[in-house]
């Protein structure tokens, strides 16, 4: 099993780029690991960066440096939005990447954020093991892409002005929502919507190109939205808004390395799934402390208004989805099946 110990005695730390490897004769099989959140290291920073930065030096120690990695952040190598299609077509390794940023390509993936579907964290991480798991982990292969790490991460809301708790409070707002269901709520509550990743949202609030952003715990703290929000909405204790942020690799090159080196990957990764679920949870804590200290105005979600949120859903976003594809309408019956 993983521990910080052995973690942190083969980590080696660069601003953006991190190698692993023995140096021995033998050439390593290198793997660029790419995503759009802040670099740190392995013990300090975004905990999105630093499963990664744990990911290289584990499967490195493992394969005996058979296996090396680069990692780099801040979308520095692909853009955000353009990782997904690059890892389909084997042009990258493996993203940290929000599931439903790829639903323009693959409508399917944005199940990954379903307003209401999903609203605790072992409800989430129930699916890898419910039929629903087996059903999107198969989808996702047949569209070139191999799951190696389930991360979910609850969301609140950064407002520049008044909160948004409730849906009558987005009424006349702009808002960044994440996915297309979410902005299919949000328009039916009376807001407008922008579409832009989360590491774009501070330009956009910061302009006033959107009033509000929703995004996670954990984008709510390292894009610094505190500084250009007076309120916060708080998803600790109750959400509507789940992503699903997944380690995933380019199954094109996946399926290239020998049987050994496939294994030590998803075992690895399934071994840093109890790290990325603690990470988000204590940044759930985190971020009222971060916007408090900021002089915002911290608000908190209950179960009876994440309901409302999702009544919204099941009437608009949910009903739209199930009818774009068979496969959409599958996962959503098995999620519901979770749920339940």
């Amino acid at each position: 099993m993983l521990t910080r110990r052995h973690l942190l005695a083969t980590a080696v730390a660069a601003p953006a780029i991190l190698r692993f490897g023995t140096g021995t004769a033998r050439a390593a099989t290198t793997l660029k690991i790419s995503h759009q959140f802040p670099g740190g290291t392995i013990d300090k920073g975004d905990f999105r960066d630093r499963l990664c930065r744990m990911f290289a030096a584990e499967v490195s120690k493992r394969s005996n440096g058979d296996i090396a990695a680069e990692i780099y952040p801040n979308s520095s190598l692909i853009k955000t939005n353009a990782q997904f299609s690059a890892m389909r077509k084997g042009a990258l390794d493996i993203s940290l990447y929000p599931m439903p940023y790829a639903g323009g390509e693959v409508p399917e993936t944005n199940i990954g954020l379903m307003p209401g579907l999903v609203t605790t964290y072992d409800q989430g991480l129930r699916w890898k093991k419910e039929p629903v798991g087996k059903a999107l982990t198969d989808f996702l292969a047949d569209k070139g892409i191999i799951l190696l790490t389930w991360v979910w991460q609850a969301g609140g809301v950064a407002s520049r002005s008044k909160p948004i708790v409730a849906p009558e409070d987005a009424k006349g707002m702009k808002v960044r929502g994440g996915s297309r269901e979410m902005d299919m709520v949000l328009q039916t509550a009376g807001a407008s919507v922008l579409s832009v990743p989360s590491n774009e949202i501070y330009a956009a609030m910061q302009t006033g190109a959107c009033d509000a952003g929703i995004t996670s715990s954990t984008s709510l703290i390292s894009f610094r939205l505190e500084e250009v929000a007076k309120s916060l909405t708080s998803g600790a204790g109750a959400s509507y808004w789940f992503m699903l942020e997944p380690l995933m690799m380019s199954k094109a090159i996946f399926d290239k390395l020998p049987k050994n080196h496939q294994d030590i990957l998803l075992a690895v990764g399934t071994e840093l799934e109890a790290f990325g679920r603690k990470g988000a949870q204590d940044d759930d804590v985190e971020v009222a402390k971060v916007y408090e200290k900021a002089g915002a105005k911290v608000s908190a979600l209950d179960a009876a208004t994440v309901g409302k949120w999702r009544d919204i859903a099941r009437d608009t976003a949910w009903k739209d989805y199930s009818a774009k594809t068979a496969t959409a309408a599958n996962l959503l019956k098995l999620a519901i099946d979770v749920a339940a």
